[in-house]
Formats: structure tokens, sequence, C-alpha cells
């Protein structure tokens, strides 16, 4: 099995972090992380969207040649996410769709809580042209940057703690973090806030791993 977290962004960083959680979740799969260096450093807003996809495209021959089983698009807002199946010669997933199944198949209402306000209009769409508004408590926004809540200061995950607690005190049972940049700091932020979360990278991990293994029974 082998499963391609394919960065929108070109931060590398990002990509490393996002690759070792999946490994670590997945052991016996091969795991790869590729880095669009064609991208701006995060993905913060639409604009940082349409200027990533042409170098997302750009790797799907590469990933073909590989046979990779499934394609991750890892970022949060599920950057190209329509484009790339069209023209994968596999199956395509994003962390932010993956996260919202895993969500409704825990039957929880649930809220995301992610960076900037310029991100909440994508992720919002995102959600109600997958058909998961009904059971969304909305997407807050916490004023932090991407590349900072990557770094993770701890000024920082206390922030995310705080905004995480105020959407599960709004009614979310499960709270959704909204930036493949949190990823890596899942267990800190859990054992802060004691709210039930779930992390994009992982639950597409999972995701990918049972569309491959169906693949492999249909072969």
């Amino acid at each position: 099995m082998k499963l391609l977290f394919l960065n929108p962004n070109s931060t590398e960083a990002m990509t490393d972090s996002v690759v070792a959680t999946a490994r670590a979740m997945l052991p016996e799969a091969e795991v790869l992380g590729w880095t669009n260096h064609d991208g701006p450093p995060a993905i913060q807003g639409p604009e940082d969207g349409a200027t990533a996809l042409a170098g997302q495209l750009a790797l799907l021959p590469q990933a073909r040649a590989e046979a990779v089983d499934v394609i991750i698009i890892a970022c949060f807002d599920d950057t190209g996410l329509e484009e790339m199946r069209e023209a994968a010669h596999c199956p395509v997933i994003g962390i932010g769709q993956a996260a919202y199944h895993m969500a409704i198949l825990s039957g929880d209402r649930f809220g995301v809580v992610t960076t900037l306000d310029v991100s909440v209009p994508v992720i919002e769409t995102n959600i109600r042209q997958q058909g998961f508004t009904a059971r969304s408590l909305g997407v807050r926004a916490s004023g932090i940057p991407v590349l900072d809540v990557e770094e993770g200061r701890a000024e920082t995950l206390e922030h995310l703690a705080s905004e995480i607690q105020i959407m599960s005190r709004d009614g979310a049972k499960t709270v959704i973090l909204g930036c493949a940049g949190m990823s890596g700091h899942y267990g800190t932020l859990s054992h802060q806030t004691g709210v039930k979360l779930i992390d994009g990278v992982r639950a597409a991990t999972v995701l990918a791993q049972a569309i491959a293994r169906m693949s492999e029974d249909a072969a």
C-alpha cells in the first residue's frame, strides 16, 4: 500500500510533520510526502489556493509513475480537490473532507477551529458543498497564521486550546483541527482541552487505508 500526502504549500517542514503523523498511524504502509515547491509558503484563503493548483497538478504524472494507491491533499482547505480527482489515476481525498466524514461517522455535531478569518469562507463552502452543513456548528478563526500554528509556541497552543474550548462550550461534541499544521500538536491540545478532537491527517490516513484495501480486494 502506497499513500501520497501532497502538500499544496511550499513549506517542507509541514510536509515532514504530516508524513510523521501518518507513518506513526500506519507503519505498515509506504507513506510518501511531496511538497509543492511552486505553491505559496502557506495556504491562507482562496487566492493562495488558486496559486497552488498548477503545481499540484504538475505532480500527478510522477504520482502515476510511482503507482501510488491514494493521494491525500495535505491542506485543510482541500485545495484543488475536484481538479485533482478529475486528473489523477487513483482516488484523491482531502484532510478536511476526511475529518468531516470522521465526525459524522462518530455521530457528533462538530465545529472547526482554524487559522485566519480569510480561511473561514473556504472551509464553510467545503462543508456546504460536501453535504455536512446540518451537522456543523460553524468555523471559528483563531487569528493565528498557518506557519505560526506549525511552529507551535506555548502561547500559540494556549490560544488554540482556548478557542477549542469556546467551540466546545458552544455545543460542539467534536472539534476538528482546521489546519494541517495542528496535526503535530494533536496530543498537546487534547490534553490541554479535554475535548474530543479530530485531526484531518489522522482521519485521512485511516480512510485512505480503507480505500486502498477496497481497491486491492476489487482487483
